[in-house]
């Protein structure tokens, strides 16, 4: 005997069981998210100066992990010329578009003249007139740094566990190729390519977070909104059962070392939070006293639609 529709109001779709249906589900978020952009998971936890830093080192701490950013000097065909410390919205933007153009084209070589600029455009940036200078200072500033890592580690020496404090070199850009505009009274540097240390163009190949496209354009007007993103992308998928508190002071710590009161801060942290959870309506982070609660979560981009298959890598010249 036949039935009608009204014997069983579930769809095929809502039939399913329950493991198929929540990868189906992923699948669509996934498909709706887009292509992702990434960013290495070290700069997910601890990333550059948000506005203009005085002097020629910056340090940021994020538990374990510690990020110091040194200023360094370009060569602009007559001598070498020395750079601030990179900061705000587009050295972090950069960084993203260079991390996906490398995972993209699987070349440690990325063009860094029209790309990068087409690429902040894209997400809302005026990169115009006044504005295309800034760009192009600060990626000349991006390109001449160093960066260092210092984390601890935990070793078996003689039979003893012990604590060991370890620092890496992770320059990222091995070369920078510019454009010299010499008709001004100082030549002027167009940027045109960069290529990457093999230790930084690993990195990304190993430990890029996927990050969604059109949450990167909704918070590009704010750098503090565009780290909380980018920690949350890495860290809540990671979370264990019965969440992660975090103090306020160690949110300082890593987000707001350029706050002297932690009123001030807080006031802001939670401002660009509540962007960010709107950008990420995935998240779950409450509010709590004391700090903040990280609870599992998925991550931005779900993991059943970043699996890529790379290009074979470019031959050298």
């Amino acid at each position: 005997m036949s039935r009608d529709r009204g014997d069983n109001p579930l769809s095929l779709f809502d039939a399913l069981p329950a493991n198929v249906l929540a990868l189906a589900k992923e699948a669509e978020r996934g498909i709706k998210a887009g292509p992702p952009d990434y960013l290495p998971a070290v700069l997910c936890q601890v990333g550059l100066p948000r506005s203009p830093t005085p002097g020629r080192t910056f340090e940021r701490i994020s538990g374990n992990v510690s990020l110091q950013v040194e200023a360094g000097s370009v060569f602009d065909g007559k001598s070498f010329v020395q750079q601030p410390l990179p900061y705000g919205i587009r050295p972090r933007l950069a960084l993203v578009h260079i991390a996906t153009e490398a995972l993209r084209t699987n070349s440690r070589t990325v063009d860094i003249g029209a790309s990068v600029n087409a690429f902040l455009t894209e997400l809302g940036l005026d990169n115009g007139g006044k504005a295309y200078g800034q760009m192009r200072a600060q990626m000349t500033a991006l390109a001449a740094c160093t960066l260092r890592l210092g984390r601890i580690e935990t070793r078996d020496v003689a039979g003893q566990q012990r604590d060991i404090a370890v620092t890496l070199d992770a320059k990222p850009f091995r070369q920078f190729a510019a454009w010299i505009d010499s008709r001004g009274d100082q030549p002027a540097l167009w940027p045109a390519e960069i290529e990457l240390t093999q230790e930084f163009f690993d990195s990304i190949r190993q430990t890029a977070v996927p990050l969604r496209h059109e949450s990167l354009a909704k918070l590009s007007h704010s750098a503090l909104a565009l780290d909380v993103y980018t920690w949350l992308a890495h860290r809540l998928c990671r979370v264990r059962r019965g969440g992660s508190r975090i103090s306020w002071a160690a949110l300082q710590q890593q987000f707001g070392t350029e706050y002297k009161d932690r009123k001030p801060f807080k006031l802001q942290f939670r401002k660009r939070m509540a962007e960010v959870l709107v950008a990420y309506p995935e998240a779950r982070v409450d509010d709590i006293d004391g700090g903040i609660m990280l609870h599992a979560s998925p991550p931005p981009i779900p993991r059943t639609s970043i699996v890529r298959r790379l290009p074979k890598p470019k031959p050298k010249p």
